[in-house]
């Protein structure tokens, strides 16, 4: 599922009368902050307080900074102060908890994230990050609502559409979930999830020559996504009867993604196939994981 950083903020949260020289100092943080200039946008920042040192979004940004740089009790700090001085603006709550995610403390993090939406029901990367948080722990019926409350905010946002499609489908929802794959892929041509989705539906239907075309061009990348298209090329494999292809196509995926659960189901099925005696380890190791999909389910019986 896709992940959602801390938003960069850009206004002014104070409530007070802002110096333009903090606004432009902020905005010229945000620019190096994006570049991973981590020094700069400190300054930047910095200076920005001490032009208005009740700059709520200056605070925040000062907090990410050092969030970055993996300096959790200054950040916590720094974030606590920003939703002090103005508990009502969402950003402040937001950053704890994503700051609390890094921390694994992952109860503590919804609750951040649901005090983000009562303060502002259209903030976007908090209600992102609370509906992956739902769905990543088995919560899926209100990730569901979560997610369909994102889309319907999130119109130009193709992860948001992908997060409710891939909820469907965990639910075992696959009408659902391909009606919306079509005008999906319409509104968002370019976009990988979009299309991994939409290879993974026409495997269910055994369409695999189809899926294979749409999977192969990502297979090419070297993140998430490359390694989810090779997953998804060995289940294909798998499919046409191809055990030996689907080993390499899963390894390969392994080796981008080592607990990539499809990848890891896979090359259990292919090596079992092939009689491999190192089968029962991986099939022991991805019985321990739920499939996530009717088709993987069918692999694992």
């Amino acid at each position: 599922m896709q992940r959602f950083l801390p938003l960069i903020v850009v206004g002014c949260s104070a409530g007070a009368a802002l110096p333009p020289q903090a606004a432009a100092l902020n905005q010229a943080g945000i620019e190096a902050l994006g570049r991973g200039d981590l020094e700069t946008a400190d300054a930047r920042f910095s200076v920005a307080l001490e032009y208005s040192p009740r700059f709520v979004d200056a605070l925040v940004n000062l907090g990410l900074v050092e969030l970055e740089r993996g300096n959790f009790f200054r950040a916590r700090v720094l974030f606590e102060r920003a939703r002090r001085l103005n508990p009502d603006v969402a950003q402040p709550h937001h950053a704890l908890g994503v700051l609390a995610e890094r921390e694994h403390r992952l109860d503590r993090a919804s609750e951040h994230y649901y005090a983000s939406l009562r303060v502002d029901p259209g903030f976007t990367p908090a209600r992102a990050n609370l509906a992956r948080l739902l769905f990543e722990s088995g919560q899926l019926e209100e990730a569901l609502v979560q997610y369909q409350r994102l889309a319907g905010v999130a119109e130009h946002d193709a992860g948001a559409l992908a997060g409710l499609i891939e909820t469907l489908v965990r639910l075992g929802r696959t009408a659902e979930a391909d009606a919306l794959l079509g005008p999906g892929l319409t509104r968002f041509p370019a976009a990988p999830e979009l299309t991994l989705l939409s290879a993974r539906s026409e495997l269910r239907r055994l369409e695999v020559d189809e899926a294979v075309v749409r999977l192969t061009p990502l297979s090419a990348r070297k993140d998430e996504i490359g390694a989810s298209a090779l997953a998804w090329l060995a289940v294909a494999s798998l499919t046409s009867g191809r055990p030996r292809e689907a080993m390499l196509s899963a390894g390969r995926a392994l080796a981008l993604e080592p607990r990539h659960e499809v990848a890891t189901l896979a090359l259990a099925v292919a090596l079992s196939e092939l009689g491999a005696p190192e089968a029962a380890l991986w099939l022991a190791r991805a019985r321990r994981t739920s499939p996530r999909d009717p088709l993987l389910a069918r692999l694992a019986r």
